[in-house]
């Protein structure tokens, strides 16, 4: 728990985010728990991927995130001539100084939306593996540190779609959480066809880095009980050992599924993660890092919870 003296910057904290949430909301419209993951995920310093048709709002989502959280944002779109040093940068030699100068590529940004990550071949979408996981770049024998806070937001069409590049799974890895926006409620729709909202809408800057850092150390200071510590090994253990799977979840996956409960906590206006808080995060969290061991795409989410008493 917060002691006293934290108790006021914590609500003022809550109230933060929910402002942050309202004014992602004046343009992504209907879509108010996919807006909670996202959130989520970026207050627990993680990376986001987002699956859906094209025409969702993918795109739109990052860029709305970057401008209510005001962070400095980078677009890249990922195609099958796209190579490294177009993300990462290059060095170019400078006949003035007679020695080479770096020139960062667009990755050096708070907010790098990696858009169509899978239509890019794979060796330039394992260009960003270091980026993610070190938030740091090595290039030409020297290692360069990004910005902070940083975070990628990848998008990705379905893997059935011509000209895409399935994801390794270590590459999954690396995203803390997993999105599908789907399509939007008939009232969200109609606002859109009227012009009431999305692209037209513009969201209102409620947030800086230095503040988005304030909020992840209070997401990660969220109080988490031994008995929810149980709770979390026991979902782990059972998808380690159960025939229902086809390979457990890493231990990586265990401190992702923590992590995000903490920051869902936080969002929900609580300084303890519940059961509640775990359930509500689990899909975003596993379901691209388990698969069903039948192949039949059964939701693991479900078999996990049914499995698994709190």
């Amino acid at each position: 728990m917060f002691d006293r003296g934290t108790r006021a910057s914590f609500l003022i904290m809550q109230a933060t985010l929910q402002r942050i949430l309202e004014s992602a909301g004046t343009v992504i419209l209907g879509k108010e728990v996919q807006l909670k993951l996202a959130l989520t995920c970026i207050l627990a310093r993680g990376h986001l991927l987002i699956e859906d048709l094209p025409g969702m709002g993918k795109s739109t989502l990052a860029h709305t995130l970057a401008q209510v959280l005001g962070l400095d944002f980078r677009r890249v779109q990922f195609t099958s001539d796209l190579l490294p040093a177009d993300i990462l940068g290059v060095s170019i030699y400078d006949r003035n100084t007679a020695a080479f100068k770096f020139h960062p590529g667009p990755v050096f940004t708070n907010l790098l939306l990696a858009d169509e990550l899978n239509r890019a071949t794979p060796k330039t979408q394992s260009a960003l593996l270091e980026a993610m996981e070190e938030r740091q770049v090595t290039q030409d024998g020297e290692t360069r540190k990004l910005p902070q806070p940083f975070f990628v937001i990848a998008t990705q069409n379905p893997s059935h779609h011509i000209g895409t590049y399935p994801l390794p799974e270590s590459q999954l890895d690396r995203f803390l959480m997993k999105v599908a926006l789907g399509y939007p409620d008939a009232r969200s729709e109609r606002s859109l066809l009227s012009n009431c909202g999305g692209r037209n809408a513009t969201a209102e800057t409620c947030c800086d880095a230095t503040t988005l850092i304030r909020l992840q150390d209070t997401a990660s200071a969220v109080h988490v009980s031994d008995a929810l510590l149980d709770y979390l090994q026991a979902l782990i253990d059972h998808s380690r050992h159960s025939a229902n799977f086809q390979s457990g979840l890493s231990p990586r996956a265990g401190i992702a599924l923590r992590q995000c409960a903490q920051a869902w906590a936080l969002i929900e206006g609580r300084e303890f993660a519940l059961p509640e808080d775990v359930q509500a995060v689990l899909s975003g969290v596993v379901s691209h890092r388990l698969q069903a061991a039948s192949g039949h795409g059964e939701d693991v989410t479900s078999l996990l919870v049914r499995a698994v008493p709190v």
